[in-house]
């Protein structure tokens, strides 16, 4: 399989030391996005602790901050279970995320003072290159799809349109990973995100907005036909195909 080197598109921040809660809520979040738990599994927190070879008090406390976001249900006597997928909500956030990342790009193309540049350029180097060179790994190009648009939004310059976007990427994370385990949808996303890219730097606000429009109504529209047996297709290896 071919991969590219391109480096992120984003900088990282300097390691931060977590609390082992922290950890188990990482690691937790993790096993349900990448469908090592699936909707509907079941486990307790003796399992939990064996698993992760630790205490009880961070699985407690990792598990009632998941709880608190939607991703885990406490069962009477019974332990935990992760929460079925919310398609409502889903459709929702999309749509926000549509106000939000269309907003961005007319603002990118305006050319303001807190337009960052070198954001844009960054992802012109990983999105406008040959086909030769794009990567066939549906994971990386999962992440590096999350990091485009919120690096989008990052680079127009208002803090608080991006805190909201981080916050929306986040709950939509679980599942917008699905929407790669298709060769063509990745195909796809290098096209659509190219041609955004190009009309953002030739400051066609209307047709960037368009575009990305577009671009994210195909990923929500891929969304809705997601189902329970699909979900368990990426949790037996669909996602590596």
């Amino acid at each position: 399989m071919h991969t590219t080197t391109h480096s992120s598109p984003r900088s990282l921040p300097a390691p931060v030391r977590l609390s082992r809660a922290d950890e188990v809520y990482e690691q937790l979040k993790r096993d349900i996005a990448t469908f090592s738990l699936v909707p509907g599994d079941r486990f307790t927190e003796n399992e939990l602790c064996e698993r992760l070879t630790v205490s009880r008090t961070p699985v407690r406390q990792a598990l009632v901050r998941l709880q608190q976001e939607g991703y885990v249900k406490v069962l009477f006597r019974s332990g935990w279970r992760v929460q079925p997928f919310d398609f409502d909500k889903f459709e929702q956030l999309y749509d926000l995320r549509m106000v939000l990342e269309t907003t961005a790009a007319q603002r990118l193309c305006a050319d303001g003072e807190r337009v960052d540049r070198v954001l844009l350029d960054q992802l012109v180097q990983i999105w406008l290159v040959p086909v030769a060179e794009r990567s066939t790994d549906g994971e990386q190009v999962g992440r590096w799809d999350e990091a485009f648009h919120c690096s989008l939004v990052e680079a127009a310059g208002n803090a608080e349109m991006a805190r909201v976007h981080k916050d929306v990427t986040d709950r939509i994370r679980i599942i917008r990973r699905l929407d790669f385990t298709k060769s063509a949808r990745i195909d796809a996303t290098y096209d659509e995100h190219a041609k955004i890219l190009k009309a953002i730097r030739s400051k066609r606000g209307d047709q960037a907005a368009m575009l990305l429009r577009a671009h994210i109504e195909t990923s929500q529209a891929e969304v809705r036909k997601i189902t329970l047996h699909e979900v368990h297709l990426a949790r037996l290896g669909g996602m590596a195909k």
